[in-house]
Order: C-alpha cells, then structure tokens, then sequence
C-alpha cells in the first residue's frame, strides 16, 4: 500500500472501532484476567493480551486504537474486580442500589489508564512499534495507577506470576519489574511481522522466561539461616461474617469465639496473639476491662488487636498491642486508607446529605495516621504493621530500621467468597518477596496465612472458618532485597528510556495521518 493510499484508508475510516471490533477487545481483555489470583491461568493471559495487542496495532486509524485499548482494559478491570459491589450487598437494603455503578464506573475509570496505554500506540507509525508501545504503555499504567490519586495497584499484569518461581524476581525487580516482563513477554510476537521475527520472539521469550523460572526455583530451595530467638505467634479468626459483625446481639457471640481460641492450650510458649482488624466493637479507651481478660486467656502473652479509636471528633482504624499486664503499650493507626470505604473525598459535604465512608464503624469516615513504622514488641521481635488494604502497596513497606517480620490484620469479609480475598493473599505473598521478610495476617473471615520470605503459604485457614493458628515466624533474609533497597525507581528509568526511544524512532517516520479534518 502506497502512503497516499494509507492516508486515504485513515481519512475514510469512522473515528469510532466497529461493535465487533469493541466486543473482541473487550472479550480478549477478559480473558487476561484469567492469570490473576484464585484462577492462576498465566499462559491464558499472555495469549489474550497478544490478542489484544494485535487488535490495537491493526486498528485502521490511531483514534481507534485508544478505544480499542480502553475496551479490552473495561473487560479486564470487569473481571479482576467484580467484587468490588460486594461491599455494597452487606446492606442491600441501603446501598445495593450502587452496587452496579460501583463496577461500571470502577472498570471504565480503571480502564483509562489502559486507554493511554492506547494512545501510546497512537502516537507511533508502524503497526510493529504500535504494539511495542502499546506493551510500554502497559506497563506504564500499571506505575502510574499504583501511586496516582493514592494509588491502587490492584490486579497489575505481573501479579499473574504470583505463586509460580517467576514471583522470586519481584525481590530485584518489583511488581513493575514484573509488569515489564509480562506485557514485553505477550506483545513482541503480536507486533513483529512476519514469521520468522514471531518465531523468534516466542523463542526467545519462552526461553527467557524458562531461565527465570529456573533462577526462581534455586532461589526457592535455598535454606535461609534460623532465627537466633524463635518467635511464636497465635493467629485467631473468629468468622465474624461482615453482615454479622456489628449487630450488637452477635458480639458476645464473635467475643467468645476469639476469647476461646486465645485460650486454647499451645504447645510452645506464645509471644504473641494476634486478633484481625475491628476485632471488637467498642472503642480502645472502652476496651480496657476485655484486654485484661484476654490476658488471663492467653496466659500473659501479649495482644496485637485490630480496634477503632478516638481523639476528639476524630476516629483512627488502628492496632493496638498490649502488654503482659494488659495496658496498651503501642498504638499503630492506619494512614493509607481506602477512598470511599473509609474516608470520603470531600467528606464535610458529602456528610451533609448523610454520605458517609462505607467501612467506617464511627463517624463520618477515618482520619488517617502519621505514616508506616515500625514497632519493637519486645520478644516478639521488630514488627511493621499493616492494616489491611495497606498490604497491596509495596512503596509503603520501605520503611527503616528493618523490620524482622510483617504482620497484616484484616477483614476480608467484605470482598466476598470468590476473587478478592485470594486476590488480596496474593499480593501479602508478593510483599514477602519484595522485602525478603515473612509476613503474618490475621484474617477476620479468611485467608490467615504464615507467609515466608519467599512468599509460600506455609500454614492457612480457609475462607469463612472458625479458627486459629500456631506458627513460629519463618526467618528472613540475611539482608534487604535490592528491591526493599531502590523501590519503583530503576523500572520508571527503564520505562522511560524505552518510551522515550520508541517516541525518538517515531519523529523519525512521522504518522501518516492528515494534519487537518477532510
């Protein structure tokens, strides 16, 4: 095809893809969602984001291809994240009636970011460098959506290798590093031409990726060294179901089971007991009589407890630990907290006309705390504490002095039975990973899990068990990770040289598209 005859196609062409076109864009980007967490199917993802890179690079003119890309990002973002209208269904008396929108704004506004990956591609001449910066563009979003308008680096590509040896590079490279891989692994076959270059880059790439899986493997059968002093830790799930929780003739019921399972007998000396986030339903300065009698019940072991409290008019979703003598000793409140579930932007407006944070059990909504540390609970060792949706943040782990093990309390119950609470398990393994530290979480319905350094579930308890457990926290590594150590900052270098080159070979073969309407 000549360049006059390319410009003509481009002009002719509607602005807008074709239904057909739009509905394989958004079924292939469905089908990527099939190697996030509890399905694990990475090979599927591959396959269909080269579906999706092939339909981005063909599309007839560039405009296409932003929406093209935005619709197989609104069938990604459907699937990894339906269970975003769980919350919604606790009260379906109240807020069902969101529920729908919920999802239907989640994906597109989540899709967005696919878009410019899109617009990426439009910016290019070649079909070949369309999808390279479609893939680029890819990864990209996946930065940028982990830190833009606090973040939320939920179901990024590279979490597809979650729970396979590929995860060990997250210890170099982090989540990015990995999203990296992911979109070069699946876009270079669909955008070289001819088959003898796709052979190549599928050979390449298979080999490439055979070599970090070796690499991942060798890395996993390396013993680290013990800890000097064991640390014992008790891990109570109650199955305090969310639309449950707060009714106040079941918090007898939920407060016996966790008093029961503090006092069960342990083979070993306890260090710690651990009870999940909001594990009562009174305020820490009201709890002061039950935190005695949990001490009585775990025989002097201190509690680490997920509890609401309050300074003035403001309220914190915070965890407390005690000591052997029941008084609280240290006090975390969570600081990154959840939009809309436990805060409301513009809050004092929206309070006006009864719009309040979801999750927020008093007040308005959550203040949020000073930040992440890290505290010292004595025989239990050097803890960082994180509460919940705090886990999916890698940037906020990389606090000093080194922790020697990460402890989560949570409440999954609000993500439903199918993929969120796997999907939030998946991403507490990968931050064992990228910090080289174990990580223990208290779940209020499931999963509480023993995680080590190298991510593996050594001990668990299902979704919606009464339960608890017994684990000595796995040792660390000898020393931080390289990526404890540089973060997010050599994957953004690599992103942006690479764009940048992409954009420099780009000025060189200008578009063919006509500089003004015709």
């Amino acid at each position: 095809m000549t360049r006059l005859s390319r410009l003509t196609a481009v002009v002719r062409a509607p602005l807008r893809p074709g239904a057909r076109s739009l509905a394989a864009a958004v079924t292939a980007g469905a089908f990527s969602a099939l190697g996030q967490a509890p399905v694990g199917i990475w090979p599927v993802t591959l396959l269909s984001l080269g579906a999706v890179t092939a339909l981005v690079a063909g599309a007839a003119r560039p405009a296409h291809r932003v929406w093209l890309a935005w619709a197989a990002g609104c069938g990604y973002f459907s699937a990894t994240l339906f269970w975003i209208v769980e919350p919604f269904m606790v009260d379906a008396a109240r807020d069902g009636w969101m529920a729908p929108f919920a999802l239907v704004f989640m994906a597109g506004g989540m899709a967005l970011f696919w878009g410019l990956a899109g617009w990426v591609a439009s910016r290019v001449t070649t079909a070949t460098q369309a999808g390279l910066g479609f893939g680029l563009g890819l990864a990209a979003s996946d930065l940028l959506r982990s830190y833009v308008l606090t973040g939320f680096p939920w179901a990024l590509m590279g979490h597809i290798w979650i729970g396979t040896p590929v995860m060990q590079a997250a210890a170099w490279v982090g989540p990015i590093g990995l999203s990296i891989l992911t979109c070069l692994l699946a876009v270079l076959p669909a955008a070289l031409r001819g088959a003898g270059p796709r052979v190549l880059a599928t050979v390449g790439g298979a080999a490439f990726l055979a070599m970090l899986w070796l690499l991942g493997q060798t890395r996993l059968d390396a013993a680290l060294p013990p800890r000097a002093q064991p640390i014992v830790v008790r891990l109570v799930q109650p199955n305090a179901t969310q639309s449950e929780k707060w009714r106040p003739e079941m918090w007898d019921l939920f407060l016996r089971r966790q008093f029961s399972l503090t006092a069960e007998p342990a083979a070993r000396p306890l260090d710690l007991v651990v009870w999940p986030e909001t594990a009562i339903p009174w305020m820490l300065d009201d709890s002061g009589d039950v935190l005695a009698q949990v001490m009585i019940a775990s025989g002097g072991a201190p509690l680490a407890l997920g509890v609401q409290r309050d300074e003035g008019e403001r309220y914190f979703n915070s965890l407390a630990v005690t000591d052997a003598t029941g008084r609280v000793a240290q006090v975390y409140d969570k600081w990154h907290l959840v939009p809309f579930g436990e805060y409301m932007p513009m809050g004092d407006l929206l309070a006006k006309v009864g719009i309040t944070a979801l999750a927020a059990q008093a007040g308005m909504g959550y203040s949020a705390g000073p930040g992440p540390r890290v505290l010292d609970l004595g025989r239990a060792g050097r803890v960082l504490p994180l509460i919940c949706y705090e886990a999916v943040f890698p940037q906020d782990l990389r606090v000093g002095p080194r922790a020697d093990w990460i402890l989560q309390v949570t409440n999954d119950g609000w993500f439903g039975n199918l993929s969120g609470p796997y999907q939030h398990l998946a991403q507490a393994r990968l931050r064992a990973v990228e910090q080289g530290l174990p990580l223990l979480r208290a779940a209020n319905t499931g999963v509480t899990a023993v995680i080590d350094a190298r991510g593996r579930v050594l001990q668990s308890l299902p979704l919606n068990t009464v339960g608890r457990l017994d684990a000595e926290v796995p040792p660390a590594t000898p020393g931080p990770t390289l990526y404890a150590r540089s973060g997010d900052w050599p994957a953004t270098i690599l992103l942006a040289a690479a764009l940048l080159s992409l954009g420099w070979q780009a000025r060189r073969n200008p578009i063919d598209r006509p500089r003004r309407r015709v």
